[in-house]
């Protein structure tokens, strides 16, 4: 733990995270290929370059590659990494995709051939994919939601947002450069582009924004499939589903009723020609990563814009992330095994039971739920299912494919590409598979899913200051005991409320306990909403269940804490502010706010102590102090 002498001038009582933070913010330096620096990124910028060395070691035949799917990862990376190659073929492997968008000139020869063209994975006029059903997570179900934007969010495209302008200006000029490269004549490159932002603009005015996708019951839309085809007009949906999957289901769960219902508005025979010039610039833009050098570097202009990154990932960097990010899970399972220690992992999945424990401690003293709503949550918190570190073996979508060192790297890809569709497709008419991972071992985060009532803790994440064997107890918990806590918060934060035990969508709760979760859960967003950020104004809505579950994750962990009988409470607080350690540059600092269900950094690590007691008492925060909040006003849900 940093001593006093090299902490900030600044008063621990009235900005924690700059007590804390504030000596390293001023010397930390984000490297010019990332958008921020600090405690997650920095131990995923370690986790990167100690496999980036593997990825390397075992390309040139120094180290022994594990398995199969690893050596199907060092080929592809071998291919990501051969720019000569790349290089030489330019922009050529794209242009018989671009020639097929073109060659369904109206919406009746793309209704018509739509098999081939979702299964030659062109675009279509929503999205859509197979997952369980909210309401009977032992089965699967076909979902559909509206179609992406270029912006962010739709709040990007209000008529007050200045970014707006400014970001599709630098959209435009990358694109024009890009489609410069293409057959198109000059006229029609400045058509396709035209249409397209013109096509993007009326998607904005039909699709949620991130607040709305915030609320995940609201998702759960089931409509008879036969309905949802009516509401398409002219587009063939049965014929999709045909084309596409095992078997046509009965009902379609729709994401988004709102895109649905104004489907027609969006997609039809007049417009049709936008869809398509639409279509050729994203998808055209959209491979340009794998592609030439010089049309990698020139394709990320404007994710750079965003984020403030002022350059792109070397050519190494490139190609390991493009192999890592098709082989993740086995990559994570190589990592877990050989830096993931046994000891870690059985203190840190004591560390899990003691934090559970202390929850269905808490739920015994809570003094606003009834017996029957609190008996329920024990079962659900007994019912919970624990993934420490990484999976036993990969998911078999990785037998379905296999890299060809005789092919492009463009289409092994499209391969790769293909057979995860079908991979997803085909779990339509199979059970739900529970032993399933959403993180791969080596990933620096944790994750609860609702509709599997699990959580996950790779086992990247499990370094300090998260996490070390050579940390006091206390300091764990302040980290990793609070991330644990956090997660298993998420079982009842305003989302996860609304599943019980077995991850289905069932209301559990009486109606009296659930109007007084709905009360503290708004006293949550507005304690956040209009608070100003380097980002700018937060919005308390879109980033409730995060805060509900720092919330609920900060007071257990600082309970379970507090039963030791050397407990020091000063050193929790100190690695509860140290673990949201992060200096943001400011274009990153807007886009993540717009788009994130997190609370900004500085505010997770000051907000949340002011509505825990023990904070006031292990640092004698008075009424004077920036820190302070009456006791009337702090938030207390879990």
């Amino acid at each position: 733990m940093n001593s006093m002498a090299e902490q900030n001038a600044v008063r621990i009582q009235d900005d924690l995270f700059e007590y804390v933070n504030g000596e390293w913010e001023k010397t930390a330096t984000i490297p010019d290929d990332e958008s921020s620096t600090g405690g997650f990124n920095d131990l995923a910028r370690d986790v990167e370059k100690k496999m980036m060395g593997e990825f390397a070691a075992m390309a040139k035949g120094d180290t022994e590659v594990p398995d199969k799917y690893f050596a199907q990862a060092i080929t592809l990376y071998k291919q990501a990494l051969d720019f000569k190659t790349r290089d030489a073929l330019g922009i050529k492997p794209v242009l018989p995709e671009l020639a097929q968008i073109q060659s369904y000139p109206t919406l009746k020869d793309f209704s018509d051939h739509v098999g081939e063209i979702a299964n030659a994975l062109l675009a279509m006029p929503f999205g859509g994919g197979v997952s369980p059903d909210m309401k009977d997570t032992s089965k699967n179900a076909f979902e559909i939601a509206g179609m992406g934007t270029i912006l962010p969010d739709t709040t990007y495209y209000q008529k007050d947002n200045p970014q707006a302008k400014q970001l599709l200006a630098v959209w435009e000029k990358m694109a024009r450069e890009i489609l410069a490269q293409t057959p198109l004549s000059a006229a029609d490159q400045d058509l396709y582009i035209k249409d397209t932002l013109a096509y993007d603009a009326e998607i904005a005015k039909h699709v949620k924004s991130r607040e709305e996708w915030a609320d995940y019951p609201a998702m759960y839309n089931p409509t008879p499939t036969s309905e949802v085809a009516a509401q398409m007009g002219d587009f063939d949906f049965v014929g999709y589903l045909k084309a596409t999957l095992p078997v046509v289901p009965d009902q379609i769960i729709v994401a988004d009723p709102r895109f649905l219902k104004e489907f027609t508005q969006v997609f039809n025979a007049e417009l049709y020609p936008r869809f398509m010039h639409w279509d050729y610039v994203l998808h055209l833009l959209g491979n340009t990563g794998i592609l030439s050098n010089q049309l990698r570097l020139l394709g990320g202009t404007f994710s750079r814009a965003m984020t403030g990154s002022p350059e792109a990932p070397s050519q190494e960097k490139h190609a390991y992330r493009l192999a890592n990010s098709h082989f993740s899970e086995p990559v994570g399972i190589y990592y877990g095994r050989k830096y993931f220690g046994e000891k870690a992992k059985k203190d840190v999945t004591e560390m899990v039971e003691d934090m559970i424990q202390t929850y269905k401690e808490r739920l015994a003293g809570n003094e606003w739920l009834s017996q029957g709503t609190r008996d329920k949550a024990v079962v659900k918190l007994n019912k919970m299912v624990l993934k420490m570190g990484y999976p036993d073996h990969p998911k078999a979508l990785y037998d379905r494919f296999n890299v060809d060192p005789d092919k492009s790297l463009f289409d092994n890809l499209n391969a790769y590409a293909k057979a995860a569709f079908d991979y997803n497709n085909a779990q339509l008419t199979q059970p739900v598979d529970r032993t399933e991972w959403n993180m791969p071992g080596h990933l620096v985060n944790a994750s609860y899913d609702p509709q599997r009532n699990d959580i996950t803790f790779p086992a990247a994440i499990l370094q300090a200051p998260f996490y070390s064997l050579d940390q006091s107890r206390s300091e764990n918990l302040g980290g990793i005991g609070a991330v644990i806590a956090h997660e298993v918060s998420h079982g009842f934060d305003n989302n996860g409320a609304k599943f019980d035990e077995f991850g289905n969508m069932k209301d559990w709760w009486t109606e009296a306990d659930f109007a007084e979760f709905k009360k503290r859960t708004q006293a949550m967003i507005d304690e956040f909403d209009g608070l100003q950020t380097q980002g700018g104004t937060v919005n308390g809505k879109q980033i409730v269940s995060e805060n509900i579950a720092d919330d609920g994750g900060l007071a257990a962990a600082l309970a379970t804490a507090k039963k030791d009988s050397d407990a020091d409470l000063k050193a929790f607080f100190l690695n509860w502010g140290r673990i949201w350690r992060q200096k943001s540059r400011p274009e990153y600092a807007k886009f993540i706010l717009a788009i994130d269900v997190h609370a900004p950094n500085k505010l997770r690590a000051n907000v949340q102590v002011q509505n825990q007691d023990d904070w006031y008492t292990t640092f004698n925060v008075q009424p004077t102090d920036k820190l302070y909040k009456a006791p009337a006003d702090r938030v207390k849900i879990w």
